[in-house]
């Protein structure tokens, strides 16, 4: 799951699927906008088949500040 989850990120920035770490920032070091990472959760949910609810915790969406925290809360969904 986790080589899929980076190379969907790796359509979205200049950096290989390979080359991409957990600790790496979406914006700061990926370059994303908010309007890419947006774009970049719905393809997550279509390619994974879950729904993403951030209405109601806000924390979720701060966590996705980073790969790591995506990918763990891509997880979470999951489950």
């Amino acid at each position: 799951m986790e080589e899929k989850f980076k190379e969907i990120v790796a359509r979205y920035c200049q950096v290989k699927a390979e080359d991409i770490t957990n600790d790496m920032s979406f914006r700061d070091d990926l370059g994303l906008s908010s309007l890419d990472l947006m774009t970049f959760l719905g393809d997550l949910e279509d390619e994974f088949d879950v729904e993403f609810d951030f209405g109601e915790d806000e924390q979720k969406l701060s966590r996705v500040q980073t790969v790591g925290g995506a990918l763990e809360m891509l997880q979470e969904y999951m489950e």
